[in-house]
């Protein structure tokens, strides 16, 4: 219970947090506008989202075939294939390639894989140095924290807490220009780029048809950190493979447009395999770590295998009133939001997490949104049915609820007591709870129910 209490806790802190919600407000603002122009671009957004379910239904439901068919191709290609079913597996796995091969120092470009199996923490104990090649990433690495969000991670920073903490670490002005602030960090990152032992990334897409990692970005960072190291290795989650090549025409469009409101991000790169023959360019060695890690409890559920359909645009984030109020690290988890709270709890157990799923407004924008179309929404009631069905709530909760549910099922139960009583409830029992930041509504003393019932009795004149 302690990870639903710290939840609360910051919730309540953030929400009045005026300085965050600025900041936010600012940042998604922005975000909304730029999105909307690159929406309009599509000739028939609809029919784009519904493929693309389709697609993904399609992959869920052929999981067994698609991954062995990712695998064949790119070992055919000189890659290497490594399955690892949970974070400890992968960990290992990554930490044997690095020693075998001597390495000392990391450059990663973005992913939230490595985030999900915290390979930072990890390598860092075991003397590695592992440096975020990403400026938003290297940002909130600098302040050792986790991203704030899937797409953009210093979201919550304002342009002055960023040249304040520059100058903090490297002495820079603190009028420092966002582009010249941009500017010191590409200084400081290129060095890292060539000295580089090993280079780690994630990726946007597996080609099963081609046996092919696709990347998407916005700074040419993932594609310093995939080419320069003699050796690369791929985190990446098994729910990420897509049929064909032809299919990133539909995929790589949905991704930009919703998560940054491009057209196309700047940076669209596939990599198949380690170098060949005369090329120069390319690692000597190339890994894929295919990541389970909880995903298959989720695939194992009919209803909710849909949240593995998400391609990681970050839009249900921005759209969510209560991820605007309330903040990434509230959430306490790599995927927060919309998203993060109805996979958290089948990737890393219901019991602690189940109340992600009741930290929803159930407005529906997220599933709106969706550019797979995910009913967001009614995931999140339907993992509230698997907590209440696993005996997850609390016993108070489970009784009170089932008091609430006898009364509500029948008038004369609700009747039985009047408004005295009821307010009495209200004010004493569930003040602390729903009344902390508003007025509680005050109950008639007698019910309609009740008074059209004694107002027919009164004799007629």
């Amino acid at each position: 219970m302690k990870i639903a209490e710290d939840f609360l806790v910051k919730a309540d802190e953030k929400a009045f947090d005026l300085g965050h919600r600025k900041t936010i407000n600012h940042n998604i603002g922005k975000y909304n506008y730029a999105v909307e122009r690159g929406l309009s671009k599509f000739e028939n957004l609809e029919n784009s989202k519904k493929k693309a379910h389709v697609i993904k239904w399609r992959v869920m439901e052929n999981l067994d075939k698609f991954l062995p068919e990712f695998e064949s191709n790119f070992q055919k290609r000189g890659g290497k294939v490594i399955w690892a079913n949970d974070a400890e597996e992968a960990q290992r796995e990554i930490l044997n390639i690095i020693r075998k091969n001597g390495g000392k120092t990391v450059i990663k470009s973005k992913s939230m894989t490595t985030e999900e199996i915290h390979l930072n923490d990890f390598l860092k104990k075991n003397e590695i140095e592992s440096l975020e090649s990403d400026l938003g990433e290297f940002i909130v690495q600098l302040l050792d924290q986790p991203p704030y969000h899937i797409v953009t991670p210093a979201m919550h920073l304002s342009k002055e807490e960023i040249a304040k903490l520059f100058n903090e670490k490297f002495g820079t002005p603190l009028d420092y220009t966002p582009q010249q602030l941009t500017q010191k960090a590409r200084e400081l990152l290129r060095e890292k780029y060539l000295n580089a032992d090993i280079g780690i990334s994630g990726g946007n897409f597996l080609i099963a048809d081609t046996g092919s990692i696709a990347l998407t970005e916005n700074e040419g960072n993932a594609r310093l950190c995939t080419t320069f190291p003699k050796i690369h290795i791929a985190v990446v989650g098994i729910e990420k493979v897509i049929p064909s090549m032809a299919d990133l025409d539909l995929f790589w469009p949905l991704l930009a447009s919703h998560g940054t409101g491009q057209n196309l991000t700047v940076y669209n790169t596939i990599l198949s395999g380690p170098k060949r023959g005369e090329e120069t360019d390319g690692p000597e060695e190339m890994y894929v770590i295919l990541l389970d890690n909880g995903r298959t409890n989720l695939l194992a559920q009919k209803e909710q295998r849909q949240g593995l359909y998400c391609i990681r645009c970050g839009a249900c984030l921005n759209a969510c009133p209560v991820y605007k109020n309330i903040g990434g690290h509230t959430y306490n988890t790599t995927y927060s939001g919309p998203i993060g709270s109805i996979i958290t709890p089948h990737l890393k157990g219901m019991a602690e997490f189940k109340h992600l799923s009741y930290a929803s407004s159930l407005c529906g924008k997220c599933s709106e949104v969706c550019p797979v179309k995910i009913d967001i929404h009614k995931m999140l009631l339907l993992n509230r049915r698997d907590a209440a069905e696993q005996h997850e709530n609390t016993k108070a909760e489970e009784i009170g609820w089932k008091i609430w549910k006898t009364g509500m099922l029948k008038r004369s139960r609700m009747d039985l007591v009047g408004g005295k009583i009821k307010n009495f409830f209200l004010q004493k029992l569930f003040k602390k709870m729903w009344g902390k930041y508003r007025n509680m509504p005050v109950v008639a003393p007698k019910s309609f129910a009740k008074q059209y019932e004694e107002r027919n009795k009164e004799p007629k004149n």
